[in-house]
């Protein structure tokens, strides 16, 4: 509350007044705004596409509900991502996907998803170098972003391959986690001990037929949410000038890599103050206004407009989930949720008009 009240009353306003920033806001044309309409649905579809790749038995619409519902979970609640892990494993049992497989999606998605955050500063400081001048804040992240990529990608890398190694890491995440439990005065996990070995057996083959699949999706539905950001910041009236794309591709990675740590609900507060602050630098008070307002509408389209989607997203899977429960006469759960994941069971008549869209391309937000 503390961050949201600073940022909102305090820093902001001190950039540009909410009055400047509703000017600028009103003076985009609808063709920049139909730009970022289709930058945004671009970022979504390719957040659902890595969903599908990681679970590949997924089809595209319901990986899209997961994605929205769990989201609005994660942007309005404190602590809103362990709330939203539940509401897409509620989700996605109900369609028949089994528990091994949801803590392999929630783990494989959860990695590449840090991946990419890491190697953004790096490519952003690479296109600065190549164009322009870095700053000393973007070589830090970069650097930074660099090493801990670089460090993880060989860990996971020997741990998908060497068995012993596996061992040695499931150990000592196991004591790790025990001594946590124990300073939390809570027992630990009975089932703890050799879970990185069962993620090992189960992502192992995912990874190897899938792994582009999942990392050009993650890539993807990254690039594609700071192309929001870049139309904001192009519909404001901000050229190259102003803002150079290079310039707000550096300032976008260093948001995604700060964001990782969950401060607030969705981030709100820390991504508004970090974009803004570095895109103002060296700017009129005029231009400084557009940022803000470009900032501000980016973070309407992509925090708050999947609030209410991810609402009518929950309530159609309530009202489908409802409607396809099995009743006395037919099979039970286990069976009902095989058929889902094998496929090859004749569909039941309230299906007939589902189509798979054969999207087993990439994975994961």
């Amino acid at each position: 509350m503390l961050i949201v009240a600073g940022v909102f009353g305090f820093a902001l306003p001190r950039v540009a007044s909410y009055g400047a920033v509703w000017d600028s806001l009103r003076a985009m044309t609808w063709p920049w705004l139909g730009v970022i309409g289709l930058t945004l649905v671009a970022s979504l579809v390719t957040t659902w596409l890595m969903i599908a790749a990681v679970i590949p038995s997924l089809r595209l619409r319901n990986a899209a509900t997961v994605n929205l519902g769990s989201s609005a979970v994660a942007n309005t609640l404190p602590g809103g991502g362990a709330v939203a892990m539940g509401v897409s494993w509620a989700m996605l049992s109900g369609w028949g996907v089994g528990t091994s497989e949801y803590v392999r999606y929630t783990l494989v998605s959860g990695l590449w998803n840090v991946f990419v955050r890491l190697g953004l500063p790096v490519v952003a400081l690479a296109v600065l170098v190549i164009t322009g001048r870095p700053s000393t804040a973007s070589q830090a992240a970069a650097y930074c972003g660099a090493g801990v990529l670089a460090a993880a990608a060989l860990a996971l890398r020997a741990t998908l391959r060497s068995e012993s190694f596996a061992r040695r890491v499931d150990g000592a995440l196991g004591r790790l986690l025990t001594a946590g439990c124990r300073l939390a005065r809570r027992p630990p996990p009975q089932r703890a001990q050799g879970a990185l070995a069962d993620f090992r057996a189960g992502a192992s083959g995912l990874l190897a037929r899938r792994w582009l699949r999942i990392t050009a999706a993650a890539v993807a539905s990254h690039l594609t949410l700071w192309l929001v950001l870049l139309a904001c910041l192009r519909a404001s009236g901000l050229g190259q000038g102003h803002v150079s794309w290079q310039g707000s591709l550096a300032a976008f990675a260093f948001v995604r890599l700060v964001s990782v740590l969950p401060l607030t609900p969705g981030g709100v507060g820390v991504v508004e103050a970090g974009l803004t602050g570095p895109l103002i630098v060296g700017l009129p008070p005029a231009a400084a206004a557009r940022v803000a307002a470009a900032v501000l509408l980016y973070r309407a389209v992509t925090y708050l407009l999947p609030i209410p989607l991810g609402a009518l997203a929950y309530l159609w899977w309530r009202r489908t989930h409802h409607d396809r429960r099995p009743d006395a006469d037919s099979p039970g759960p286990a069976s009902h949720g095989q058929q889902v994941l094998t496929g090859p069971a004749a569909p039941s008549p309230r299906h007939d008009h589902d189509h798979d869209h054969g999207l087993r391309a990439a994975s994961g937000r």
